[in-house]
C-alpha cells in the first residue's frame, strides 16, 4: 500500500469506529434506564463492548493522525487481542449452540423443546436456580402468554398458529400431557395426565405460574438463546473479517510511521 495511503486510510477507519462505539455506549446507557429486567442484563456487556472499541479506535486515530510508530503499535498489539477474543468467543458459540432441535408434533404448526437435547452449558445456567428465577421474572413480566388470548380470539385460530420457542414451552403444557385446550390461555386440568412428563404437575392456568417452572420452559428459553447467539455468532464472523482487513491497513500506516521516523 503506499506511503499515506495506508495512515489516511485508518485514521478515518478509526473515525468513524469511534463514532460506531458512541453510539454502542448510548445505546447501553439507555438499557441501563430502561425498567426491562432482561434488558438490564445486557447492559454491562454492551458498555464494555463500546468501551473497547472507542478506546481501540482513539489509540489508531491518534496514532495514524500524527503518524506515531509508537501509538500504532499499541493500536495494533490492543487490535490483535480484540481478534484473538472475538475467534474464541465465536468458537465457543458455535460449540455451544451445536446441540438442540426440535421435536414435530401431529397436529401442530410448530415444534417442542425437550431440556436434554442441548449443551450441557446450557443444562447448567437453566437448571441453576438463581439464573432461572431471574429469568422467569423476565418472563412473567413481558405478558408474552398473556398476549396469545388477545392475538388468537377462537380456539381453531390458536391450534392453527405457529408459536416461538419459548410460547410453546412457557405458555401450556407440553402435547404428551393430553390436557385439552379450551382457548389459548386456559386447559382442561381435570384430565388425568396421559404421560409421567413432570411437567404436566408444574403447569396451572394462572397467569404468573403457567409453565414458568417447567423443562419444557427451560428448552424453549434454550432455543431462543441458542437461535441470537448463532445470529451474534455470525456477526462476529463478519466483524472478524473486517478487523482484519483494517489490522492490515494498520499494519501498513505502522510501516509508514517507522519509514518516516527513520528518514527523518
Amino acid at each position: 500500500m503506499a506511503v499515506g495511503t495506508s495512515t489516511f486510510v485508518t485514521r478515518w477507519i478509526n473515525f468513524l469506529t469511534m463514532v460506531l462505539a458512541i453510539v454502542v455506549i448510548v445505546f447501553g446507557v439507555w438499557m441501563s434506564m430502561h425498567h426491562d429486567g432482561c434488558r438490564k442484563s445486557l447492559t454491562l456487556p454492551v458498555l464494555a463492548l463500546g468501551a473497547l472499541i472507542f478506546l481501540i479506535s482513539i489509540v489508531g486515530f491518534l496514532g495514524a493522525l500524527k503518524n506515531n510508530s509508537i501509538l500504532l503499535w499499541i493500536y495494533l498489539i490492543m487490535l490483535f487481542f480484540a481478534l484473538v477474543g472475538i475467534l474464541v468467543f465465536t468458537v465457543l458459540v458455535f460449540i455451544v449452540t451445536n446441540d438442540g432441535s426440535g421435536h414435530s408434533v401431529t397436529g401442530l404448526r410448530y415444534k417442542e423443546y425437550q431440556l436434554q437435547d442441548y449443551s450441557s452449558w446450557f443444562l447448567k445456567e437453566l437448571n441453576n436456580s438463581h439464573n432461572w428465577e431471574r429469568l422467569r421474572v423476565c418472563l412473567v413480566k413481558s405478558e408474552d402468554c398473556n398476549k396469545l388470548s388477545r392475538r388468537y380470539k377462537t380456539l381453531k385460530e390458536y391450534k392453527l398458529a405457529k408459536l416461538s420457542p419459548v410460547e410453546a414451552g412457557c405458555c401450556r403444557p407440553p402435547s404428551q400431557c393430553g390436557f385439552p385446550a379450551v382457548n389459548s390461555s386456559y386447559y382442561d386440568l381435570t384430565f388425568h395426565p396421559a404421560s409421567a412428563n413432570k411437567d404436566c404437575k408444574r403447569y396451572k392456568n394462572s397467569r404468573a405460574i403457567k409453565c414458568y417452572d417447567c423443562d419444557s420452559c427451560k428448552a424453549g428459553v434454550a432455543q431462543y438463546m441458542k437461535t441470537e447467539w448463532r445470529v451474534v455468532a455470525i456477526f462476529n464472523v463478519v466483524l472478524f473479517v473486517v478487523l482484519c482487513i483494517i489490522y492490515f491497513v494498520g499494519c501498513c500506516a505502522r510501516r509508514n510511521a517507522a519509514r518516516g521516523h527513520s528518514k527523518a
